[in-house]
């Protein structure tokens, strides 16, 4: 049931990136979920390392930094399908 939360989470958080980041994106939908994924865990590894992973109520501060770390994924990743891609779309 683990992975299901992650894959569920991982496509939410991509999915906010996808609308924070400016301009459209090429990213296919699965590439955004893991991205997504390795979003939360990066901002839940941040919050950790903050102090503010285990509060009480809803953890904002982790939520906050999950989201930041999945919109620098998404823009990254963008740029780096695009470049291996040679900026060509599929038909």
């Amino acid at each position: 049931m683990g992975w299901l939360w992650a894959i569920i989470v991982g496509l939410v958080l991509g999915l906010i990136a996808k609308a924070i980041v400016p301009g459209k994106q090429h990213i296919p939908l699965w590439l955004t979920t893991i991205l997504g994924i390795l979003g939360a865990i990066g901002g839940n590894a941040i919050a950790r390392a903050a102090g503010v992973d285990a509060t009480e109520g809803i953890d904002w501060w982790r939520h906050v930094f999950q989201v930041i770390a999945a919109v620098i994924l998404v823009a990254l990743g963008d740029r780096v399908y695009t470049a291996v891609r040679g900026g060509r779309r599929r038909a």
